[in-house]
């Protein structure tokens, strides 16, 4: 069996069965020759936009400061104990999103981002922990990182950022380029730069039982029906007014316990929020419409692929492509399910698309959400 790239020596059911969100581990040369996706200047330039997500966070001896993005005024590179943190860089470039791409031996519903993590000397964030998994590469430059399986998690008071109150290290690491970190979540750690260095983030969607309860309410609030009113014929006069009596509160409570979720509820839900761009994700529609006879013509020559946008998940019939839902069936079903899988469509996988197939590809290409594979 072909080991993952990015995991050295180990298969990724070696990796699974033995360390995933059960202890970390150290892979020397995960990537060799690692090269950074994106210059300092690029990324620099990438913090200072309005749809992308950045924070500048320095420290001094008795504080730490933290601004939000967009970042305009960066210090200078020669300063130390500063670091840049943008996050969703594989949003906004394809060669990040490649690399991103490598871990898809996790699921998609799990895989979020990639975050970048710029450091002039002695840059970090100070000692935390985080609730998912992460992949801690390292790009450009090296990163000392102390890590310990600590049971206290409090936090200091007063700050900014999450600093771990007590932090006690048990493992220490210096990190070269292409070098790479797993840690499973809750694990303490604490990364500090050794000159200046870039170090990639890999990190996984852990949405907690809360967030997905609320969302899930949410959903059936837009689609619940319940006929009817409350009426009480019969009603006999009472002597205690401010008293919710029992028929009232049976027939309410009758009505309401209807309110349950089938199977399809969620799936529909759930592939719908797995699915979903974060907010600040934008599509830009193409300026001129391409009709259905134009875009079959590209079809057939070049094929399709997704944005790299585009989060494109898949169970049973249903198909979810950025918060939306499709019931689809027979081929029209295993070509998108296809093009899920591998991001992309050649030409030779679409001949037998039915028109409804041809429309719906014609019409998200239109909106963005797609692009001509050869781009």
């Amino acid at each position: 069996m072909k080991n993952h790239t990015v995991l050295g020596s180990l298969s990724n059911e070696t990796f699974l069965r033995k360390y995933w969100q059960k202890k970390p581990l150290l892979i020397r040369q995960a990537i060799p020759s690692m090269q950074p996706v994106l210059s300092r200047e690029a990324l620099f330039e990438l913090a200072a936009q309005d749809d992308v997500e950045s924070r500048l966070i320095s420290q001094t001896s008795t504080r730490w400061r933290m601004q939000h993005g967009p970042i305009v005024n960066l210090p200078s590179t020669r300063k130390k104990q500063w670091t840049l943190l943008v996050q969703g860089v594989d949003l906004h470039d394809d060669r990040a999103a490649d690399l991103l791409r490598q871990f898809r031996f996790i699921p998609d519903a799990r895989l979020d981002d990639l975050m970048i993590s710029y450091a002039s000397d002695q840059g970090g964030v100070g000692a935390h922990f985080d609730s998912y998994d992460v992949f801690l590469l390292q790009a450009h430059g090296q990163r000392r990182w102390r890590i310990g399986a600590q049971q206290d998690l409090s936090l200091k008071a007063g700050l900014p950022l999450k600093v771990l109150e007590n932090f006690t290290p048990e493992q220490e690491y210096v990190l070269d380029p292409g070098d790479m970190l797993y840690l499973p979540p809750h694990y303490a750690h604490e990364g500090v730069a050794v000159g200046e260095c870039m170090t990639y983030s890999i990190g996984f969607r852990a949405p907690s039982w809360q967030e997905l309860g609320q969302a899930l309410l949410h959903y059936k609030e837009d689609t619940l029906e319940l006929t009817g009113r409350y009426g009480d014929r019969g009603l006999k006069p009472t002597n205690k007014p401010a008293q919710i009596n029992d028929d009232l509160f049976e027939k309410i409570s009758t009505e309401l316990q209807r309110i349950s979720f089938s199977k399809d509820d969620l799936h529909i839900f759930l592939g719908e929020y797995l699915s979903s761009p974060k907010s600040s994700v934008i599509f830009d529609p193409l300026a001129r419409t391409v009709t259905s006879k134009k875009f079959f013509g590209m079809l057939q020559k070049t094929g399709i692929k997704l944005h790299r946008k585009t989060r494109m998940l898949y169970r049973g019939k249903y198909l979810f492509v950025n918060g939306e839902s499709f019931l689809v069936s027979g081929k029209d079903l295993a070509c998108l399910k296809s093009l899920a899988d591998q991001r992309f469509l050649r030409p030779e996988s679409i001949v037998n698309a039915s028109q409804d197939l041809i429309d719906s590809l014609n019409h998200w290409y239109n909106i963005g959400w797609l692009a001509a594979l050869d781009n």
